[in-house]
């Protein structure tokens, strides 16, 4: 009863592991430690199956690693014709309608080989230093995911039966795991992301502005927006249908993904309506406004609109000092104001046209501004 109530204390310990993380790759490590620990192994890994490619990847190797085994590996791959269980084995039994359980592999090949077993294991265990190890196939939705792997070091007791049923168990329990932090992950992709466009939404942009703010006051890093006025919009909802206008902004959030890609890590975002903007931290002014005209250039080819109205608020220009998020998009909601109204094909910067600080500071007030500049001060 002792040993029961032990195994049910480390299926529950590893769920709420599961369900505590934040991330991906959270789940995964609380995955490999609580199937390490639950199994007595001093190392476990969690690997997916990428069929397009063919591979097994290892998502996490947890415990004592060997020598080149990475906790979160870029690139530690195996193909599956050396592990063919995953593809042949296991998949004939599920086709049989059986369970697909767990098995154990020792250093040692037993004489006349058993189903599923594989001699890369044996080569990779004995490279590695470890005595044994038990493999619990990961079913998620139906079909198989991947696989969780548990080892014990030479010398120590071979896992048994009884484990391999135990990591049956324990696998089952990490594939509800990956299915919620999969929901979660989408629920909170769809909570950043434009759903017409696939860009980024104004929340994101918030929350990273927030962010790379605090990162310019603590280390000085240059932090810019990009803020820019699909025209035109109106004009062919109007003639053409909304339809045809969402295909507009569909059209023009591509461009904006584009040029984006020029400025490493920058956030290509739709705010509403016919409102876009970049988020950049690193790059120069220069390198933004660079991009800027770009974005101007590409716009104003786009068969439908207008062009676009751009205007930039970097901290690398001479706007003052910026300590809230809320000041950079002000002036970046000015600069974009004085672009429209100028009918302007290049971006206007603040700090660059004199008339762009003082329009901050004193926006014009209805009817005439229908942005309100964000109500930000």
């Amino acid at each position: 009863m002792g040993g029961e109530d032990a195994r049910l204390r480390a299926v529950v310990s590893l769920a709420q592991g599961m369900a505590a993380a934040h991330t991906s790759r959270g789940s995964w490590r609380a995955a490999a430690l609580g199937a390490r620990d639950a199994l007595g192994g001093n190392f476990a890994a969690l690997s997916v199956w990428e069929r397009d490619l063919g591979l097994l990847r290892v998502l996490v190797n947890e415990g004592e690693r060997a020598h080149g085994e990475q906790e979160f590996p870029e690139d530690e791959t195996y193909p599956v014709h050396q592990f063919p269980e995953i593809t042949e084995f296991l998949h004939e039994r599920w086709a049989g309608g059986g369970e697909p359980n767990a098995w154990v592999e020792t250093a040692a090949e037993p004489p006349g080989g058993e189903a599923g077993y594989c001699h890369e294991r044996v080569t990779a265990l004995r490279r590695r230093g470890r005595g044994c190890c038990v493999i619990a196939p990961i079913v998620l939705h139906g079909r198989a995911w991947g696989e969780l792997y548990v080892a014990r070091p030479v010398g120590a007791p071979v896992f048994d039966a009884a484990d391999a049923d135990f990591a049956t168990v324990l696998a089952s329990v990490v594939a509800a795991g990956i299915a919620q932090t999969e929901r979660l992950e989408e629920v909170r992709r769809l909570a950043f992301t434009d759903p017409l466009t696939g860009l980024a939404n104004r929340r994101a942009v918030d929350m990273r502005l927030d962010e790379a703010i605090e990162r310019h006051r603590a280390d000085g890093s240059v932090v810019s927006l990009v803020v820019c006025d699909l025209n035109g919009l109106k004009r062919v909802n109007d003639t053409l249908g909304h339809a045809v206008g969402d295909r507009l902004l569909e059209r023009f959030g591509s461009v904006l993904s584009l040029c984006g890609a020029m400025l490493p890590g920058a956030l290509a975002a739709r705010l509403g309506g016919d409102e876009f903007c970049l988020l950049s931290v690193g790059p120069s002014a220069d390198e933004v406004v660079t991009v800027g005209e770009q974005l101007c250039l590409r716009a104003g080819e786009l068969e439908l609109g207008e062009g676009v109205a751009c205007g930039v608020a970097s901290t690398g220009d001479p706007i003052g000092e910026v300590r809230s998020a809320r000041r950079l998009f002000r002036l970046a909601d000015a600069a974009q104001y004085r672009a429209k109204a100028a009918r302007s094909l290049e971006p206007v910067v603040a700090g660059r046209d004199g008339a762009v600080l003082a329009l901050a500071e004193n926006p014009p007030t209805p009817p005439h501004d229908r942005r309100r500049f964000r109500g930000r001060s």
